[in-house]
């Protein structure tokens, strides 16, 4: 950390965008997540779960979402093991009929 205090951290946030049921859960388009430094899909789904704890659809929508980071589909990998940097797009879509 700078000592002068003028220089700001150049780390971007982590946006979480909701699509259909998850936005209708959530209550908005998107949430930014401050991660100083990479960290999992894990560590930022729970972070959206505790932000919309006041929605009691939002942890069963999640749940079943497909994820992307950016373009690139999460598929079946575990949470836990997808590494998610700064700067990085999370996209929760929900299953939905139609075609």
């Amino acid at each position: 950390m700078s000592e002068s205090g003028s220089e700001k951290s150049t780390a971007r946030p982590i946006v979480v965008r909701y699509w259909a049921a998850a936005r209708a859960a959530a209550g908005v388009e998107s949430d930014a997540v401050e991660a100083p430094s990479e960290t999992t899909l894990d560590q930022v789904l729970e972070t959206v779960r505790l932000r919309h704890l006041d929605s009691p659809k939002f942890k069963d929508v999640v749940s079943v979402c497909s994820i992307l980071i950016g373009d690139r589909p999460v598929g079946t990998a575990e949470p836990d093991q997808v590494v998610v940097r700064p700067g990085d797009t999370v996209e929760l879509l929900p299953p939905f009929a139609g075609g």
